[in-house]
């Protein structure tokens, strides 16, 4: 059987005039700032002026740790959105907007499948409304004023080899991560060892969607460590003088992104950062505008939920005091099964004795959800053909002895038909009891929190130091930065910092290599493992599949 691709859906699909979804949605025309027809930024004055109307509930949806299998977090959102739009609920979708990096390189866009998606998918998955441009000139625009400060002369005295602010470039290039630059004479600037970050995993990308107004980010800005000087002093962007120039910079792409899904809801889609090298949430400010709109707001992390929810819990809500109501685990059977030791190739077939095997996965971010960040939860299954009815009652009877029900989405071949079931879940839970809470306290040492989140969340045995990053800990408790939450850069595929371990792993300890304080974005990035801040492009990458016709058409994206 054929089915058509989510480029062809998209394409196929008639969008309503955007002017007529912010007004559908309650937002007044003096708010809309139009890119074209169907894509608007809405300015950042409309939480104030509704900063005393209640907020809607907050549905968080996550997962299990994803395989090459998939998953299908963005299309539950999107499904899940449309679902509850069509029971007559005020619903709106807050996501994140996809980077360049992966859509050339791994994933070929990031907006939904199938029936259940977002639109313009091309313009989603390509430049948008240019936030993530902008955040990349705002990053390398303090990479350029701090060389030109130690060319021209260095007053502040900043030591070259203790430079910690990067570049950055939103794309897959492994061969930017270490880089030797200022080479030419001396007036090319000054030879220094350098390196690109990707665009998502920069502290500007995490500020621009912790800020609460324009005065916030760019205090955030002015408070960034770009470097040490010779006596181990931290130097600022403030010290550099340029905050309100990058402010300057970030001024739209502070504003909220407003489209639709296939089905016309409304959905905010703004802030991109990975999970796995960042804290992988969409910003606050499209949240809180999506709260303050809807009665019912569905938001996503990115991964899986020992890395996006957590971040989610311990960073994005901490920070801007939300208070989620309930979750969504999303799981398929086909992804259960490779956790069970089963071949991609061989995931069609039914296979009771593997789905064992895999579903401790499923399991244990439903306890981490349920137990550990509090909150009420539903399992998504994604539904698959292949799916055989004994394999979708094992992992029923596994998730009730947890007392979580389990919902079929079928969002992907069905639209919203196929997400009332889990719609109606939601809709329970969210009048639930709800006992939310954070997985450490803020009091904490640095080295606890993280203990904490490894002992608790990925169920490691401890964690070890390197002696390069006890050092690191201890320079930054001693500016102060102590009791900072922390972002763990950790592999997607594994509870631990090992890719390569499946399913829900005992007997490991996490190994902590580097850790670099954020003190614009708030918080203290701890890098895990062979994590990379800068990925490389695979063997065959998605870029080879993308075209482009004499008519503008574009086909490809997937």
């Amino acid at each position: 059987m054929e089915f058509k691709s989510d480029i062809q859906i998209a394409q196929e699909s008639v969008m309503t005039n955007i002017s007529k979804i912010a007004a559908d949605a309650g937002i007044d025309e003096k708010y809309i700032e139009q890119y074209g027809k169907y894509k608007a930024k809405i300015d950042y004055s409309l939480l104030k002026d509704k900063a005393d109307a209640p907020d809607g509930k907050l549905v968080l949806v996550t997962a299990i740790s994803p395989t090459p299998a998939g998953e299908g977090k963005t299309t539950t959102t999107v499904g899940l959105a449309d679902a509850l739009h069509k029971l007559g609920k005020n619903v709106f979708a807050a996501l994140r907007e996809p980077s360049l990096g992966p859509v050339f390189g791994v994933k070929g866009g990031a907006a939904g499948g199938g029936y259940a998606q977002v639109v313009p998918m091309e313009d989603i998955n390509l430049h948008f409304t240019g936030d993530m441009h902008a955040i990349g000139i705002a990053n390398n625009l303090i990479a350029a004023c701090l060389d030109n400060h130690i060319q021209q002369g260095n007053q502040l005295g900043i030591d070259v080899k203790k430079i910690t602010w990067k570049r950055v470039v939103d794309m897959n290039d492994r061969q930017l991560r270490n880089i030797v630059d200022g080479l030419g004479g001396r007036m090319q600037g000054v030879p220094r060892e350098d390196g690109f970050e990707i665009t998502v995993a920069s502290e500007i990308m995490a500020i621009l969607c912790l800020s609460k107004d324009i005065a916030d980010l760019k205090a955030k800005v002015a408070q960034i460590i770009v470097g040490y000087t010779y006596d181990d002093k931290p130097v600022t962007v403030a010290d550099l003088k340029i905050q309100g120039a990058v402010a300057a910079v970030l001024k739209d792409a502070l504003k909220p992104n407003l489209v639709q899904t296939l089905e016309h809801t409304p959905a905010f889609i703004h802030g991109g950062p990975f999970a796995n090298i960042a804290h992988g949430c969409n910003s606050v400010m499209a949240t809180k505008m999506a709260l303050k709109l809807g009665d019912i707001v569905i938001t996503e992390a990115g991964f899986a939920a020992d890395l996006g929810a957590e971040k989610f819990v311990d960073i994005k809500c901490r920070k801007a005091g939300l208070r989620p109501d309930a979750a969504v685990v999303v799981a398929t059977v086909r992804a259960l099964k490779y956790h069970g030791g089963v071949a991609k190739a061989d995931l069609n077939n039914e296979n009771l004795e593997a789905l064992e095997k895999g579903i401790p996965n499923l399991l244990q971010h439903v306890e981490n959800v349920t137990q550990n960040y509090g909150l009420p939860c539903v399992v998504a299954i994604n539904r698959f053909p292949t799916d055989t009815e004994a394999e979708l009652q094992l992992v029923r009877e596994k998730c009730k002895e947890l007392g979580v029900n389990v919902a079929l989405s079928e969002v992907w071949g069905k639209g919203s038909e196929g997400g009332i079931e889990l719609a109606e879940e939601v809709l329970r839970l969210v009048e639930g009891e709800n006992n939310f809470h954070f997985v450490y306290e803020d009091d904490l040492s640095i080295q606890q929190k993280v203990e904490t989140i490894a002992e608790k969340i990925y169920r490691a045995d401890g964690v070890e130091f390197t002696a390069a990053a006890k050092k690191q800990l201890a320079t930054i408790e001693g500016l102060g930065f102590g009791a900072l939450p922390v972002c763990m850069a950790k592999t997607q595929f594994s509870f631990s910092d090992n890719a390569s371990l499946l399913g829900a792993p005992r007997g490991f300890k996490i190994s902590i290599k580097d850790v670099k304080v954020c003190a614009g974005a708030g918080f203290v990035v701890v890098k895990t493992g062979d994590i990379m801040t800068l990925p490389g492009l695979p063997k065959v990458p998605s870029a080879e599949k993308i075209d482009i016709d004499e008519n503008g058409v574009i086909t490809g994206l997937f």
